[in-house]
């Protein structure tokens, strides 16, 4: 265990420092795991999460052959010329409506479909592009909290705990409601001085054609009809059983045919570091809970706090953001899935409490927990390698920047939340899920 612990931080932190290519150096760490044999090879494919790369791969295929018609130059020209040009109604309403996608659609698929239009927004407009971005990334996280389908952390959490969808829009959307509307100050606050558009700018996309953008109408319709069939795919994957990633993998390349790309082309504009970097990261956090570090968390919490339900909800919330910032939130919520349902039998044995809040301390916790840094959720790692390829540096101290205020306001209000829930549940919703 402790070696595991020594290569994972060491690489973590040449990570986290960018000296050595992060890619390179996330590989190599994971090889080590392996090779050393800290973890047998298949238990390490087993951590490989296929169906986020599968999603990764088909959603950038999708997008791929979609910014050849021009559709994400005439949603920023349009976008701008509905908000008169002014960057204080464009910012938050983007950010908004990526927290409003991501509660029906993948964080990562998202961000990756959402990017191109920010940069896009921020180049005409000559904003900051890189918190633009850095937002981005934090809201995708903030909507994907609020329902069972926006995060795949709820997902696994639903699963074990066999809540249902309108048990999370029920006690979960409400307060990531509000926690949106409070970032947005946030937001606010950091762009009504940098955020200064020229009137001769704005001027310009009033005045704007959106629709002298699309330079390919055929395709684009072709496109849209293939994404739209994706889209139904991805709301209806629990009914036919088949996972996202499938359905998107596939769509991608059913796209790539059906609008005449050159599959070569397509492929080499994946972003292929992206994919390897959560691969390498996916076997570095396998290994510890491989290793047992998770189950010991879970021994020496069960062991002080299982009487004490008030600071077991609140350490299970922090907790979990930290763990979740840190390792990342879906191999988080894996290793504490089992350590939440011991918890909450044990919690309604010895105190009366209701044990099940506990679920809902651990989704709020990973959940914007993995708004803490650069590595806490996929979608902040492919946000940040697309910024990269369009000539943007989001490091992980420039993200932290933004992302460090956005967590622990989102952190305050739903350890307030879960004090009153646990306090007034039975008088307020009158049962428990």
């Amino acid at each position: 265990m402790i070696l595991s612990l020594i290569i994972f931080f060491i690489t973590y932190a040449l990570v986290i420092t960018e000296r050595i290519n992060r890619t390179a150096i996330s590989v190599i760490g994971a090889g080590l795991m392996v090779l050393l044999g800290l973890i047998p090879t298949e238990t390490a494919m087993g951590f490989i999460d296929l169906d986020v790369i599968f999603l990764l791969i088909g959603m950038m295929l999708v997008v791929e052959v979609l910014q050849t018609t021009g559709i994400f130059e005439w949603t920023a020209i349009w976008i701008a010329k509905k908000a008169r040009g002014n960057p204080m109604f464009i910012i938050p309403g983007v950010l908004a409506t990526t927290a409003l996608l991501s509660a029906f659609l993948d964080n990562v698929t998202t961000v990756v479909l959402v990017s191109p239009i920010c940069i896009l927004i921020a180049q005409i407009l000559e904003i900051p592009a890189v918190p633009f971005l850095a937002y981005l990334a934090l809201y995708s996280n903030l909507g994907g909290t609020a329902t069972l389908i926006g995060d795949p952390p709820n997902i696994l959490i639903a699963s074990k705990a066999g809540l249902r969808f309108h048990d999370f829009i029920i006690y979960l959307t409400p307060i990531v409601l509000l926690i949106i509307g409070a970032c947005l100050v946030l937001v606010w606050l950091h762009f009504h001085r940098s955020a200064v558009v020229p009137a001769q700018v704005r001027q310009r996309f009033i005045k704007a054609s959106p629709e002298l953008a699309i330079t390919d109408a055929v395709r684009l319709k072709r496109g849209l009809i293939v994404f739209g069939l994706v889209l139904l795919g991805f709301f209806f994957s629990p009914l036919i059983h088949v996972e996202v990633g499938i359905i998107a993998l596939t769509g991608g390349f059913v796209m790539v045919a059906v609008c005449g790309e050159d599959i070569r082309t397509a492929l080499e504009r994946v972003e292929w570091e992206v994919i390897l970097l959560l691969i390498g990261l996916f076997v570095l956090v396998g290994t510890l809970e491989h290793q047992g570090v998770f189950e010991l968390i879970s021994r020496h919490l069960t062991a002080h706090f299982a009487s004490r339900p008030v600071a077991l909800a609140q350490i299970i919330l922090w907790g979990g953001a930290i763990l979740s910032a840190l390792f990342g939130n879906i191999p988080v919520v894996i290793a504490l899935n089992p350590l939440i349902s011991t918890l909450s039998g044990e919690m309604e044995m010895v105190s009366g409490h209701a044990g099940w809040v506990l679920w809902w301390s651990l989704a709020l916790g990973t959940c914007l927990g993995g708004n803490g840094t650069l590595y806490g959720a996929a979608a902040n790692v492919v946000t940040s390698q697309i910024a990269h390829r369009n000539g943007y540096q989001i490091s992980y101290g420039r993200f932290l920047q933004y992302a460090l205020p956005v967590t622990v306001v989102s952190l305050l209000i739903s350890s307030l939340y879960i004090y009153f829930l646990q306090q007034n549940v039975a008088t307020i919703f009158g049962h428990i899920p």
